[in-house]
């Protein structure tokens, strides 16, 4: 309350001397001392006004009020008359539109055109062809929330500088990115979009092709480029370093933009500049172009080998949709913050190459150093997820494991080492020079990352504890009846457990876990049993969050059968098609022995009954 009513005497200061500089303004007829008076009184105001914001500088909710952005003069946590931003002569011409792809519906190739699709498919990774029978700026069916199409936003918005890098990106996967945020966008908030070429060479349309084309169609567009490809995060950040807006929004090169995209965005940042808002990411299908959602709306998170990871809405942010709810990490790549914000951050980490580790950064540079960080379900972006190009120029060494050891070392603490005890090699990993982000760090008075987990993301460690419970049993599993055979994935994220000469490698090394599921040597990627006896048993994203039945498995090491919670049938070495397979459980069937390479009896008798056989005991 002390802080408040100091508050509110140095507002009322302001207020004084802003009154008395209109006195002087109605009572002197001499313009020099006029114009003296002005001077000075505007400097003292301004003064008064510096004075509340360092003392000062945020509301009664933790908001920081009171900074300008530049480019559009707007208050930042003023209040402001809301409005409907919608532009609905646009909307009703778009609704009435027909053709290839129109209203985001898929849409098929004809024939005779599918050796050229394949090649462009190869070299994009995703159906480029198809793209190009679309037209550049077509319809998308409003799948928003319909509370959305009768929100407001606050009347004035900030400006904003669109920042899209791009490597070797299709033509017209590019340029309907370009249009599709023109037209879908306030003209008097989009002030530019900068497209950022991370050093192509291999596609000659992306040279003075594209610049002639933008200076044509799209003048607020404009190319910047970079003489040798840096990567993603460099990209971005060179953009930032262009950008002229007052708030920078990130975008991918193969993307568009959802009815009313950019209000939801900015109406956040206008409460408080120290915040960054990220739109829910829908789904175009690589393949035909559908557009259609993700979900409506998850928290990002990661498990602690840093794989990005998804988890639920709490309730009370359920019940509150759609309004913006506060999200632990961003997905990286879809992204609106404050230009001064982003820069007093430091930007992404100048160390970090290429990409990846580049949203655990800056996620937890806002969220521990006094901003926050939002996602507006009202916010739609579409986004092409595709497979890897072929044939494009790899990227030499393991820039992914020093981006990782950097962003731990900086901002996890003591957590850092529930990385390394999953990725050990990390502990060798030499970060670099990390002295700029630890000045920022502790210039800016960041909170502790024990904050972070227990303030931001308090269910985290619920699902992805960072020092898990020890396995009951892990490491290669042998055939008994053939020692030289184990069970392995073959290489493969997705696809059945099939029987192949022991190697001791990666993808032989299988952990059955305290959660009871049977994942490879990552928390990612675990064993799902079939709906059908005799049918291979088959790997799957691992459901962490919830107790999936199909990924619960058990082992006696008596009997050495590996059994399913669901199923009670037992896995089974079929020799002829060489796959692991479910049978009914048999005791004396040696081709359903299996053997650990590290057995926890104990607390394998702790946990489970005796080896029954069959689904009843479970």
């Amino acid at each position: 309350m002390k802080l408040l009513r100091r508050g509110v005497y140095k507002n009322l200061y302001i207020i004084f001397v802003v009154g008395l500089f209109l006195y002087y303004l109605h009572k002197t007829r001499d313009t020099e001392h006029l114009s003296n008076v002005h001077e000075r009184l505007v400097e003292k105001a301004k003064s008064a006004l510096d004075q509340v914001l360092e003392n000062n500088p945020r509301d009664g909710e933790g908001k920081s009020v009171g900074i300008i952005f530049e480019d559009s003069g707007i208050v930042s946590g003023e209040p402001q008359a809301q409005i409907d931003w919608h532009n609905y002569t646009q909307e009703t011409a778009e609704r009435l539109r027909q053709g290839p792809g129109e209203q985001g519906k898929p849409y098929v190739l004809p024939e005779g055109t599918e050796k050229r699709r394949q090649e462009l498919y190869e070299t994009n990774g995703f159906n480029a062809l198809l793209s190009d029978y679309l037209a550049l700026d077509r319809s998308l069916t409003d799948i928003r929330h319909a509370k959305c199409k009768t929100r407001h936003y606050a009347a004035r918005l900030p400006t904003v500088s669109v920042v899209i890098p791009f490597f070797e990106e299709h033509w017209t996967t590019l340029l309907r990115t370009v249009v599709s945020v023109v037209n879908r966008s306030p003209s008097n908030v989009l002030k530019e979009i900068i497209l950022v070429d991370d050093g192509s060479t291999m596609k000659e349309f992306l040279r003075a092709p594209l610049v002639d084309w933008l200076k044509e169609h799209q003048p607020k567009a404009k190319v910047i480029r970079l003489p040798t490809r840096v990567g993603l995060i460099v990209a971005r950040q060179e953009g930032a370093r262009e950008a002229k807006g007052d708030v920078i929004v990130v975008l991918d090169s193969h993307c568009e933009v959802m009815i009313n995209w950019l209000p939801p965005l900015l109406d956040p940042i206008v409460q408080d500049y120290r915040t960054a808002v990220c739109p829910l990411i829908d789904v175009i299908n690589m393949d035909t172009f559908a557009y259609y959602p993700q979900d409506d709306g998850a928290r990002g998170a990661f498990d602690w080998r840093l794989f990005y990871k998804r988890l639920p809405l709490r309730q009370h942010e359920v019940d509150r949709l759609p309004e913006p709810f506060p999200n632990p990490v961003m997905n990286g790549g879809l992204f609106a913050i404050s230009r001064k914000f982003f820069w007093e951050l430091g930007g992404y980490d100048p160390g970090l190459a290429i990409w990846g580790g580049e949203q655990y950064d800056l996620s937890f540079k806002i969220w521990q150093c006094g901003g926050r960080l939002l996602d507006a379900p009202c916010s739609r972006v579409g986004h092409v997820f595709r497979h890897a190009p072929k044939g494009r120029p790899s990227v030499k060494g393991d820039f992914l494991s020093t981006n990782y050891k950097r962003v731990a070392v900086v901002w996890m603490g003591e957590y850092a080492e529930a990385l390394y005890r999953r990725n050990k090699h990390l502990r060798e990993v030499d970060p670099g020079d990390i002295s700029r982000e630890i000045e920022i760090r502790d210039r800016l008075k960041c909170r502790s990352f024990q904050w972070f987990l227990d303030e931001i993301a308090p269910d985290l460690s619920l699902t992805y504890p960072p020092f898990e419970p020890p396995d009951y049993a892990n490491g290669t599993i042998q055939s008994a009846k053939d020692l030289g055979t184990c069970l392995d994935n073959g290489a493969r994220e997705y696809g059945d457990i099939i029987l192949y000469g022991c190697h001791s490698g990666g993808t032989q090394y299988f952990s059955l876990s305290w959660k009871k599921t049977l994942r490879i040597d990552s928390e990612q990627f675990c064993w799902q049993v079939p709906h059908e006896l005799g049918k291979p048993v088959t790997t799957s994203n691992c459901q962490n969050r919830d107790h999936v039945p199909a990924q619960s498995w058990r082992y006696d090491p008596d009997t050495q059968q590996i059994q399913s919670e669901a199923k009670g049938w037992c896995v089974e070495a079929d020799w002829k098609t060489r796959v692991a397979k479910m049978a009914m459980c048999d005791q004396d069937n040696i081709d359903q022995r299996w053997i650990f390479k590290f057995v926890n009896r104990q607390l394998i008798e702790k946990q489970f009954p005796p080896f029954p056989g069959h689904k009843d005991m479970f």
